[in-house]
């Protein structure tokens, strides 16, 4: 149904968190994909269904390697995982040396993700800038949308990045106690280049649990809360 890129410049925080976070509440069928060429951590922080661990092994890289002969969006569910809580997990890298040998796959994945039937897709690009070729997965993005601190050096390396990606939102990993104020201070510099700027809190204490203590604290935090307030405005936008 859609591609929708989470990703940010150097400096900036959590999109790992924030993906997960928009994946847990998101109200339409979605797939959380870990695509960041440098490595991720889905596969260590995420309980799986059972209560046990996912299988590191198990994603992007055996994806990889059944895709060098043609890559189609029915197979990307033969190397997902489910975690607690039912959602269905792309798990990605586990290092960055992993990404040498597959700088010809993020094109393919992109389209492949972006096709994916009855469901959405929350792909979580980490920082960008180190792998050019991801440039080949944002081209198929129904959505790029950039994560930055309400910061001058995070906002400084924002504006930069945001003249070579085409994103089409930003969002702030804003304090709780400044949450409107640092969400309407980046909306007024970045101006009209890109379509919105939306906020999601800044919580520690609902990103710990969102390592693996799901249920009603989890729901009750301000991670949440704000998530899935973002979750409703970005399914707006398309």
């Amino acid at each position: 149904m859609g591609l929708i890129v989470l990703a940010a410049d150097k400096g900036a925080p959590g999109v790992t968190t924030a993906a997960t976070a928009l994946a847990a509440v998101w109200p339409r069928p979605v797939l959380l994909a870990e695509c960041d060429p440098a490595g991720g951590d889905l596969a260590y922080r995420l309980p799986a269904a059972d209560g046990g661990v996912l299988n590191p092994g198990k994603g992007l890289l055996t994806l990889g390697a059944t895709a060098r002969r043609g890559l189609e969006p029915a197979q990307i569910h033969q190397h997902t995982q489910k975690i607690i809580g039912g959602l269905d997990v792309l798990a990605g890298l586990t290092h960055g040396e992993q990404a040498a040998g597959l700088t010809w796959l993020w094109g393919p994945l992109g389209r492949s993700l972006a096709a994916i039937p009855n469901a959405d897709v929350i792909a979580d690009c980490g920082r960008l800038g180190a792998h050019p070729q991801l440039g080949d997965l944002l081209a198929e993005a129904e959505q790029v949308v950039l994560l930055t601190r309400a910061t001058l050096d995070h906002v400084a390396h924002l504006r930069e990045r945001l003249q070579v990606t085409k994103a089409h939102g930003v969002v702030v990993i804003a304090d709780p106690r400044a949450y409107r104020a640092s969400i309407e201070d980046v909306r007024r510099i970045v101006g009209p280049s890109v379509q919105f700027v939306y906020g999601l809190a800044y919580d520690p204490k609902g990103a710990e649990l969102l390592r693996g203590q799901w249920g009603g604290r989890l729901d009750r935090s301000l991670l949440i809360r704000t998530a899935r307030d973002l979750a409703a405005r970005l399914v707006s936008h398309r």
